[in-house]
């Protein structure tokens, strides 16, 4: 989670009734198709228009699955979030029972996989359908902090009326997203929620420090896990002839030879042994290690004959999670690339005949002026991809069939 402004749903000083029954005339006058008395917060305007175009029911929302007991057991024993529930709890479970809330923890895919709390809230919960195992996300039960965190990659509060389905009206809720510090991957959120009557505009804030926290527990466990294999990568590299590095399962390095220092290799998301094409140094061979791989470059003695790569797809059509797959006469490489990233590949793949970077520079930002800008971030983009991209002008190599998949694109 980067630093950013918490909008929390119910402004300091207004009183929580009052505020409702506005939000109720304008939910009632978005339903209708009317011209709305004033207008929701941003992040909400923007999720009513999803599950508007989804057709969900406002009095009956859609069909929410509900995992088994065994797929549910799975999901958590395979969930990177289960490490972390100590913290969580001892973060927020005793509030939530004080506040009358219940904690619910949910993975990248909606589901929720625990819940505790207030024992009379979680019954209310009960009656809802806000149990362990439904799907929570917008598609399936409309506008809530829940699924709209999961899309908007932030902190969310939703109250009352903001809820899309009117059975959540009396429910105000509160939900961070947590991700994986080591690659970025959104694995699941946070949240509090309770009667709507207890409401506070601190909330908020509280599940996102909590989810920060978290996060930096993951970091902390990364790291020591990185360390423990630089101590066995060291002398390792001291025996490979030629270039090599070794890398956690991530792509993180611990220690390389003949290479400069750099903290990350972007690697494909499936890796094993054996040749391994990557953008930024060709050909290698990947060789396992405990807790990561060994990677030697073409100059170590092996000769891989294979072509260079002839095709590129960028996959845009899941928010917030663009894809960079590069194809070889043999191989291939997919990685998840920046939003950042992903606007200057399309903007390239827009403009085959290649773009300045004053041109780009307008594209990404309507400005031609910011071009160090650009150029910085080209050069970054260049590490992860290397030779797919080229220039005087930037554009992609010219021997390239260049795919893309959708069009939406998160600045």
């Amino acid at each position: 989670m980067g630093q950013q402004h918490l909008e929390a749903a119910l402004p300091v000083g207004v009183d929580p009734r009052r505020h409702a029954r506005a939000l109720a005339r304008v939910h009632e006058a978005a339903i209708a198709g009317e011209a709305l008395p004033s207008a929701p917060r941003s992040v909400i305007s923007e999720s009513w228009s999803r599950v508007q175009q989804l057709g969900i029911d406002p009095d009956r929302g859609a069909s929410s699955p509900i995992l088994d007991a065994a797929e549910l057991e799975e999901r958590r024993r395979e969930s990177a979030l289960a490490p972390l529930l100590p913290l969580l709890r001892g973060g927020l479970l005793s509030l939530a029972e004080q506040a009358a809330h219940i904690m619910v923890i949910v993975d990248a895919a909606g589901h929720v996989l625990w819940r505790d709390g207030s024992v009379p809230v979680r019954r209310r919960a009960d009656r809802l359908g806000f149990v362990e195992g439904v799907d929570w996300q917008e598609e399936a039960v409309g506008t809530n902090a829940i699924g709209t965190a999961l899309v908007a990659r932030q902190p969310v509060q939703v109250y009352s009326a903001e809820h899309y389905v009117r059975a959540q009206h009396d429910w105000t809720c509160a939900a961070a997203p947590l991700h994986d510090p080591r690659d970025g991957r959104l694995l699941g959120v946070v949240d509090l929620s309770g009667p709507a009557s207890t409401v506070h505009a601190t909330t908020l804030a509280l599940v996102d420090a909590v989810g920060r926290l978290a996060e930096s527990q993951l970091r902390t466990a990364h790291l020591t896990d990185l360390e423990r294999l630089r101590g066995m990568a060291v002398p390792l590299l001291a025996k490979v002839s030629g270039r090599a590095l070794v890398t956690d399962p991530h792509g993180w390095i611990a220690a390389a030879a003949g290479l400069a220092p750099a903290d990350r290799l972007p690697l494909p998301t499936s890796v094993g042994p054996g040749p391994l094409w990557l953008p930024a140094h060709g050909y290698c061979v990947v060789e396992p290690l405990p807790g990561g791989w060994l990677i030697r470059l073409a100059d170590s003695g092996f000769d891989s004959g294979a072509a260079p790569p002839t095709r590129v797809s960028l996959d845009l059509r899941v928010p917030g999670e663009p894809m960079l797959t590069v194809y070889g006469a043999a191989s291939e490489w997919t990685h998840r690339v920046s939003p950042r990233h992903a606007q200057l590949l399309y903007a390239l793949a827009a403009h085959r005949n290649g773009c300045s970077a004053s041109q780009l520079s307008s594209v990404l930002f309507g400005d031609a002026t910011r071009t160090v800008t650009v150029r910085a971030e080209v050069s970054r983009l260049r590490r992860v991809v290397g030779g797919i991209i080229v220039g005087r002008p930037y554009r992609f190599a010219d021997n390239l069939e260049v795919v893309v998949h959708g069009s939406s694109i998160a600045g």
